[in-house]
């Protein structure tokens, strides 16, 4: 079986070198960076199946690399921030991060991350060729998504959610069962990565035709799709 390349980006030497060390020894193939600049070169090559981006990094931050890779690439992001640091993990969701992680971090969170985000973008290759409601047309095996006939620009947990919510189409889907199914992960208290992620996909959505959101949140329980018939 062909193992998972990871790219870490971290300017501290000994903790990217700890890494390197724990993630090997777990069968990835680990690759690493230690500056903003560099980073974001290895990033774009296409090579990585997950990029694991500090925050404070010489050259180029890591919202500045996570900005520029977005730009070019849906290659799946886990921000390490500061501990209590919330603003740092909402302008990484903002600007397309996967998922977070709070320094310090022990070595079975930091793995069990990694190997929800690898498994929810594996997730497309089991849904059918394609998924079409109304103007929605969905492809899970080259994870394209298109609405009116115009391409959609998702990353891949983004894609992951918009699949969910269409293949439920008028269902309330709790915001906890969504959690677990595409973050792979319960739904924490403060935690706002979910909220983000939806909030991003309405911003890429275009309004449906009677001029509403397609995404209806029932507040305090959870989502609803809702057909542009």
């Amino acid at each position: 079986m062909k193992k998972s390349k990871l790219l870490v980006i971290e300017d501290d030497i000994d903790l990217c070198q700890l890494l390197g060390t724990l993630l090997s020894l777990e069968g990835y193939d680990v690759c690493s960076a230690h500056d903003g600049r560099s980073g974001l070169a290895q990033a774009l090559s296409g090579e990585h199946q997950l990029v694991l981006l500090d925050v404070m990094l010489p050259e180029l931050n890591g919202f500045e690399v996570l900005q520029a890779l977005r730009q070019q690439s849906n290659v799946p992001v886990l921000m390490l921030t500061a501990k209590g640091d919330e603003i740092d993990r909402v302008i990484g969701l903002e600007f397309g991060a996967d998922d977070y992680l709070p320094k310090p971090f022990n070595d079975r969170e930091l793995l069990a991350r990694i190997k929800a985000i690898l498994r929810r973008s594996q997730q497309c290759d089991k849904k059918p060729n394609l998924i079409i409601l109304g103007d929605i047309e969905l492809n899970p095996g080259r994870q394209e998504a298109k609405c009116q006939g115009k391409t959609i620009d998702l990353t891949g947990t983004e894609f992951l959610l918009l699949v969910e919510l269409v293949t439920n189409t008028g269902e309330l889907i709790k915001k906890d069962d969504l959690n677990q199914k595409v973050l792979g992960k319960h739904l924490q208290a403060f935690d706002r990565s979910l909220d983000m992620h939806i909030s991003n996909l309405r911003k890429k959505l275009p309004l449906k035709k009677d001029g509403l959101a397609r995404i209806k949140t029932i507040r305090g329980h959870g989502y609803i799709w809702l057909d542009d018939a």
